[in-house]
């Protein structure tokens, strides 16, 4: 897998030696549970995330350029592969920063290396994303980067909480990226 360069970061594989930074992070229950998973319990749930569900294509370490510190985590899930029902040509955007890099900007900077790759790259046609109603700060990163309303499901069934919620769906079409490309 490649790496994506930005002007601040590397979207970069996981490795197992993220670990400790990946607990760091992912323990704090400001992070997951937002997001749609559990806080982390030990650093070997850790460890096993990332051999297990990182270690997926376009799945990437958010990692700081200077220090190469995983501060979060960034991927496309394509085509079936999504939460959501799209074809093929059609990708689900994911992402989550710790905590203490909340309001720096690194989510949608690595956002827009994202999509770049998705679109140009990978040939993707739309790019869809979700979030849980009240995590607005997921929709301010998704408007910076082009996304708009899409839809919205009032019984979406959480896993890991056991309970339903209501998520937004946004999207972001190949052809709109381009025109904000002009």
């Amino acid at each position: 897998m490649m790496k994506l360069i930005t002007e601040r970061l590397i979207l970069r594989p996981w490795e197992e030696s993220d670990t400790e930074s990946l607990y760091l992070y992912a323990k704090d229950e400001n992070v997951g549970p937002p997001a749609g998973w559990p806080a982390h319990k030990n650093i070997e749930e850790s460890r096993s995330v990332i051999l297990n569900e990182f270690a997926h294509p376009e799945v990437y370490a958010v990692a700081l350029k200077d220090t190469n510190e995983a501060i979060g985590c960034i991927g496309l899930l394509i085509g079936e592969n999504s939460n959501f029902d799209i074809s093929k040509h059609e990708a689900e955007v994911a992402y989550w920063v710790g905590v203490p890099h909340w309001g720096k900007g690194y989510i949608p900077e690595a956002l827009h290396t994202l999509i770049r790759h998705a679109f140009v790259d990978l040939k993707i046609t739309d790019l869809w994303c979700g979030f849980y109603e009240e995590n607005t700060k997921s929709l301010r990163a998704q408007s910076k980067c082009g996304f708009t309303f899409a839809y919205k499901t009032t019984n979406r069934y959480d896993k890991y909480f056991k309970d339903d919620r209501i998520e937004v769906i946004t999207r972001l079409k190949y052809e709109d990226w381009l025109q904000m490309q002009k």
